[in-house]
């Protein structure tokens, strides 16, 4: 019984530890956006985290997206 609480206890406690907020910093030119997800795992972060690149006409404007 005692294992069962111990373990189950510890699991809890993995789980919980994996969500944290998480800042996204992204750059465009000589633009900075900072944006905070809250309570998300890293994965989930990362994936809402992109850099992107948009043409328009003959102009490319360049979006840098870095997880800290």
């Amino acid at each position: 019984m005692k294992k069962t609480i111990i373990f189950g206890a510890l699991l809890v406690f993995a789980f919980s530890a994996c969500k944290k907020d998480r800042t996204c910093t992204c750059t465009t030119g000589n633009s900075r956006q900072v944006i905070t997800y809250t309570k998300v795992s890293k994965s989930q972060a990362k994936a809402n985290c992109i850099s992107t690149s948009r043409t328009y006409g003959t102009v490319t404007s360049e979006t840098t997206c870095n997880l800290d």
